[in-house]
């Protein structure tokens, strides 16, 4: 019996070996099959521009549609890696003089131009002085300002010859700043620095209008724009990093109902959506697919200073104090946003501690207060009524209820009816920058975290300022906090800046951001940075 009770116990451990050995070779398998499987598998995604990209011009682009685009298309000296930190791109070299003033970039060999051609030292050149031309008329031109005569250029009170930029050879560019600057590694990230192809460029002065004989350097190429419909992109075979992209076409659809993309994103017609409809929020944010991360930037509402009644800065501020930002962000946006009494969002770490919570608060919503200042601000200006005011919005779901908000409290706090207005996109841009507004919605991402960057929108001689509002104090802070190499210094003028921008408010702050997405669980390796849309070079689409 023992004798048979051994054989059986052998049999049944040999059994079950057999069996976990079958078990373990069947997972393995199962995930081989995946891993197979998934190399079949098309990589392309599709996503949501909300709108037409108002340019797709490095120099021209202003805003955060146009930049999603740029930056899938083309690379500066530096990029950003998976973590969002500045690595070197179109460069393979860089040496620092010791005074931190010269910076001498080496272009790669295998730097490359999707129609094949070398990318060089004066494609670099060539595109930073076009920047900085004032007949270029870019918005930007100021972030260069951090140049050896770069500012005096673009003012028109210096040659092109007298800009700290230079190729000294095919492959060599020289950089000359007037002071040292910690962070230029990230600000040559921004699209404003991206080369163009000066050939290209010089030939034809509508190059960036179609996406025939449009040629980019960076991981993707254009290969179709149906305006108002959809961009398409291209992974660039001439891409000097391709091994490193697993995503090989990117589609952006322009729709900008909210209900309608959402409907799509669940039929499977896009497969990342962000701004997601507020009545759906709450039933999608268990899901697996719902993210909400933070997003470096300030929702607002401009002013424009030389249109009544917002000449007056008691008006303004009467105004600002007059909403319920806590119910817009619990019952509107819910997307964890949080309510603005500043201009510069948090997430800035200094020596002090966050930059926001070391400035505080520089208002509070005060409905007694409010009408206090409105009626103030009418006597002074001699009125017994309130001229007329609109509100203007860019056409989005979101930007409706949230205007449609503050349309009904400053109603309700002021006695004040105001009418509200909208436009598509790229109009909206063209109307806001001609300062045709008295009151106007805008949202300030910063192209990387820094309160500088924030700050300068309200610069007097940025072309981004809107407001009409100009104070020489603020950009004499400003202009301090650039140089000063002490960083304890530095974030002190700069909430010496912000203070004086507050006490004036020639806008006023809604809610710092957060962004919501979909995104669909066919995808992994999806980048989602805190101060740009969502980075799919590194994106696969894995087997179901």
């Amino acid at each position: 019996m023992r004798k048979a009770f051994s054989n059986l116990s052998a049999l049944l451990l040999l059994v079950s070996t057999i069996l976990a050995g079958c078990s373990s070779n069947q997972t393995s398998s199962d995930a081989e099959r995946k891993e197979e499987a998934t190399k079949n598998v098309k990589q392309e995604i599709t996503l949501n521009a909300l709108s037409e990209p108002p340019s797709l011009d490095p120099a021209l682009a202003t805003d955060t549609t146009s930049g999603w685009v740029i930056d899938h298309l083309f690379e500066g000296l530096y990029t950003k890696n998976k973590k969002g930190e500045p690595v070197l791109g179109a460069a393979s070299d860089v040496k620092v003089s010791d005074d931190g003033k010269t910076y001498t970039f080496t272009i790669r060999e295998d730097a490359k131009w999707s129609d094949g051609d070398p990318v060089t030292a004066q494609d670099f050149e060539y595109a930073w002085k076009r920047v900085l031309n004032p007949e270029t008329g870019s918005a930007f031109a100021f972030y260069m300002y951090y140049i050896k005569g770069a500012e005096e250029y673009n003012k028109g009170k210096a040659s092109v010859d007298e800009v700290g930029v230079k190729a000294l050879d095919d492959k060599t560019l020289q950089v000359q700043l007037d002071a040292p600057l910690s962070y230029f590694d990230k600000l040559l990230t921004m699209w404003t620095f991206y080369p163009v192809k000066k050939s290209l460029v010089e030939s034809n002065k509508k190059w960036a209008a179609e996406a025939e004989g449009y040629v980019s350097n960076g991981a993707y190429k254009l290969t179709s724009w149906k305006h108002n419909s959809e961009v398409v992109v291209e992974k660039n075979e001439h891409y000097w990093n391709k091994d490193e992209i697993n995503m090989e076409k990117v589609t952006w659809k322009m729709v900008n109902d909210a209900t309608t993309y959402y409907q799509m994103y669940k039929t499977g017609e896009l497969d990342l959506i962000q701004t997601l409809p507020t009545d759906v929020i709450a039933q999608e944010k268990d899901s697996e697919e719902f993210k909400i991360v933070p997003y470096f930037g300030t929702y607002m509402f401009m002013f424009n200073v030389e249109k009544e009644p917002f000449n007056n800065p008691k008006i303004r501020r009467a105004f600002a104090m007059a909403i319920n930002r806590k119910a817009i962000v619990n019952n509107i946006t819910k997307s964890g946003e949080t309510p603005a009494y500043a201009f510069v969002p948090y997430g800035v770490n200094t020596p002090d501690g966050d930059f926001r919570k070391v400035g505080g608060t520089y208002f509070k919503e005060n409905a007694k207060e409010a009408k206090k200042l409105l009626q103030e601000g009418m006597k002074e200006e001699g009125w017994n009524k309130l001229p007329e005011v609109t509100l203007m919005y860019n056409t989005a779901e979101n930007n409706k209820k949230v205007a449609e908000a503050v349309q009904e409290m400053i109603k309700n706090t002021l006695g004040v009816k105001i009418k509200l207005a909208n436009q598509e996109w790229k109009t909206y841009l063209e109307t806001t920058a001609q300062s045709n507004f008295q009151m106007a919605r805008m949202g300030w991402i910063g192209i990387f975290v820094d309160p500088t960057v924030i700050l300068d929108y309200y610069l007097g001689d940025s072309p981004n300022n809107r407001t009409k509002w100009v104070n020489g104090k603020f950009d004499n802070l400003m202009a301090q906090a650039k140089v000063e190499q002490d960083e304890t210094k530095r974030f002190q003028l700069l909430h010496e800046a912000e203070k004086v921008l507050m006490a004036d408010m020639p806008f006023m702050p809604v809610y710092f951001y957060s962004q919501n997405y979909l995104t669909s669980k066919k995808f992994k390796g999806i980048v989602y940075p805190i101060n740009r849309y969502p980075d799919v070079r590194w994106a696969k689409k894995i087997a179901d």
